[in-house]
C-alpha cells in the first residue's frame, strides 16, 4: 500500500460535494471540485472534522505528531516555533519501517528547512518549481501569452511533476507516503480572479455568506476569489490522481484530502476557534478497505491522522500519541454515526502572529465543539483577540484602505490582509456594520456559549443566558476534565509556560 494526504494550506470546508448535505442555497452550491468529489465518492467523506488549532504551524505540528498543540514543545506557536526531535511522527516511524517518504511546498513551517519533523529540506520534492502557490497571480501572467487554459494546465504540470519526480526516486518496491501541500488557499490571491478564472460571480454570494460577513461588494469578491483557489487546488488534487492511475497505484493508495483551518482574512475564521476556523473537508479513499458513497458524522480531530497512518502501514503508534485511529470509522460499512463517543472535539489557541499584541503575548482560548453547542474558554479577555486596533484609534494619521489590504502587521496582525479586513477596518463606524466589526475584532467575554441549532452562525452569546447555565457547567467541566487529562500548561501549570520567554521571545 501507499499513502498520499494532500493537505492545504488555509482550506476550510468547500467542496462541491457538501452542498448534498447543506442544500442548493450553500456556498458550496457555487463551486465545482470534481476530484475532491472523487475522492469522497469512492471512499467516505467527514461531515465533522475539525483541526486542533486554526493556525498553521501547531496545527501541522498536530498533525505530524498526532498530539494536541500544547503537546509539541515549541510546535505550538507559529512565528519562533521550532520543532523537538524527541517527539516522533508518523513520516519517520513510517521512514524507520522501509518506507519511502517526502513532500512538495508546504509541510511544516516556520524554518522548516531547519527544524521541520523530518528534515524538510531532504525529503523535498520541488525542482519543478513552487509556483502554485501563487496560482492566480502565475495564471493571470501566464494567461497573456498563452491563454487560460494553458496557464492552468502549466501550473497542474508543475504538481504532478514534482509528485513524478518523488516517485522516481523510490526505492524499488517500497511502499511510499507522500504530502503535498499546496499553499494557494492561503493569502494572496490575484483580485478578480474567483470570476477572471473560474467565472464565479460575487453577486451569486449575495445572502449566502455566514451572517457575520459584511455582504458588500468588497467582501463577497474577495470570497469568491478564495473559492476559486479551492477550484485549483481541487486541479491540484486530479493532477495527483491522474499521476498514480499513469502508474496503476491509486487504487493501492490511502488517499487523503484535507486543510490545516479556515478562510485567511475573513471574519471570526482563521486564528478562531469559531467553526468556520476550525472546520475543514476531510474525504479519505482506499479502495477494498473503505466502502464507497458513504458519510461519517463522528466528530475528529484531524490530529487523529497520524494514528491513523501508522495503524493502516501496520506501523507501531509510538508513546504520547493523543490521536485516536480514524480506522474503525473508514472499515465500517455503514453511514452516519459510528462510534458513539466521537460527539465533540475539543480545539485550541495560543500565539499566531508574535507582534500582534504587546510584548508578544498569545490570545489563550480552548473550545468544545458538539452538533448543538459550542463553548469557548477565554484565558485573556483582557486582550485584543485579533491583535491590538494599531492606527486606527486616532483622527490623525489613519491608516489607508490599501495599507490595510497590503501589510497584515499594521492593525489586528492576526487576521491576514485582504480586501476585507480593509474594508472592515474603514468602515467600523458605519452603524450598519459595527456589530460585525465588533465581532470580528472587539474583546471578548471570558465565556462564550453558542446554541448552534439557534444561531447557526454564533453570533449570540449565550453564556450569562440562566435557562444555558446547566449546559454551559457540563461544557466547561468537560473541557476542562480534557484539558487536565492531556496536561494542557494552560490549566495545569502556574505560571502558563506560554506567558514567558522562549514563547513570548
Amino acid at each position: 500500500m501507499n499513502i498520499v494526504f494532500v493537505f492545504a494550506d488555509d482550506w476550510g470546508k468547500y467542496a462541491s460535494i457538501y452542498k448534498n448535505m447543506e442544500g442548493k442555497d450553500s456556498i458550496n452550491s457555487l463551486i465545482n471540485t470534481p476530484n475532491i468529489d472523487r475522492i469522497a465518492r469512492e471512499g467516505a467523506l467527514f461531515n465533522n472534522a475539525f483541526v486542533p488549532a486554526p493556525t498553521c504551524t501547531p496545527c501541522r505540528s498536530s498533525v505530524l505528531s498526532g498530539r494536541y498543540f500544547w503537546q509539541t514543545g515549541m510546535g505550538a506557536i507559529l512565528q519562533g516555533a521550532k520543532w523537538d526531535e524527541n517527539i516522533p511522527s508518523y513520516p519517520l516511524e513510517l521512514e524507520k519501517n522501509g518506507w519511502h517518504i517526502g513532500h512538495s511546498y508546504k509541510v511544516w513551517a516556520p524554518g522548516e528547512e531547519e527544524n521541520a519533523p523530518y528534515g524538510a529540506k531532504r525529503t523535498a520534492y520541488n525542482s519543478r518549481g513552487t509556483r502554485f502557490g501563487q496560482f492566480s497571480q502565475e495564471v493571470s501572467k501566464l494567461s497573456k501569452k498563452i491563454g487560460k487554459e494553458k496557464a492552468m494546465q502549466v501550473m497542474f504540470d508543475e504538481v504532478k511533476g514534482n509528485f513524478t519526480d518523488f516517485l522516481d526516486n523510490r526505492p524499488e518496491g517500497a511502499p511510499f507516503c507522500y504530502w503535498c501541500g499546496p499553499t494557494n488557499t492561503h493569502r494572496t490571491w490575484e483580485r478578480g480572479s474567483g470570476k477572471a478564472l473560474w467565472g464565479l460571480d460575487p453577486e451569486k454570494l449575495k445572502g449566502k455568506m455566514p451572517s457575520f460577513f459584511p455582504d458588500v461588494e468588497d467582501v463577497r469578491e474577495d470570497f469568491a476569489d478564495y473559492l476559486g483557489e479551492a477550484m485549483a487546488f481541487d486541479g491540484a488534487v486530479g493532477a495527483i490522481i491522474k499521476k498514480l492511475e499513469d502508474i496503476g497505484e491509486l487504487d493501492q493508495t490511502l488517499f487523503i484530502v484535507s486543510g490545516d483551518h479556515g478562510v485567511p482574512g475573513m471574519p471570526r475564521s482563521k486564528c478562531n476557534l469559531y467553526n468556520i476556523g476550525c472546520e475543514v473537508a476531510l474525504a479519505v479513499r482506499w479502495p477494498k478497505h473503505i466502502s464507497e458513497n458513504r458519510i461519517i458524522n463522528d466528530f475528529v480531530n484531524i490530529m487523529d491522522l497520524a494514528p491513523t497512518f501508522l495503524e493502516a502501514a501496520d506501523v507501531v503508534k509510538p508513546e504520547g500519541m493523543s490521536g485516536r485511529s480514524l480506522m474503525p470509522l473508514l472499515k465500517s460499512r455503514v453511514s452516519g454515526q459510528i462510534e458513539q463517543d466521537r460527539t465533540f472535539v475539543v480545539t485550541g489557541r495560543e500565539r499566531h502572529v508574535a507582534c500582534a499584541r504587546e510584548g508578544k503575548l498569545p490570545y489563550p482560548q480552548r473550545a468544545i465543539h458538539t452538533k448543538e453547542y459550542l463553548y469557548i474558554l477565554n484565558f485573556e479577555p483582557d486582550r485584543w483577540p485579533m491583535g491590538t486596533p494599531k492606527g486606527i484609534d486616532t483622527k490623525e494619521n489613519l491608516l489607508t484602505y490599501k495599507q490595510i489590504e497590503e501589510d497584515t502587521f499594521v492593525t489586528h496582525a492576526d487576521m491576514d490582509a485582504g480586501p476585507t479586513k480593509a474594508w472592515m477596518v474603514c468602515n467600523r463606524e458605519n452603524e450598519t456594520y459595527k456589530t460585525q466589526y465588533d465581532l470580528c475584532f472587539d474583546k471578548r467575554p471570558k465565556e462564550e456559549l453558542y446554541d448552534l441549532k439557534n444561531d447557526p452562525f454564533y453570533t449570540e452569546n449565550v453564556a450569562n443566558d440562566t435557562s444555558y447555565q446547566n449546559i454551559k457547567e457540563k461544557l466547561s467541566k468537560q473541557l476542562i476534565d480534557i484539558l487536565v487529562r492531556e496536561e494542557d500548561p494552560r490549566v495545569v501549570e502556574q505560571p502558563c509556560r506560554y506567558e514567558l520567554p522562549p514563547y513570548t521571545d
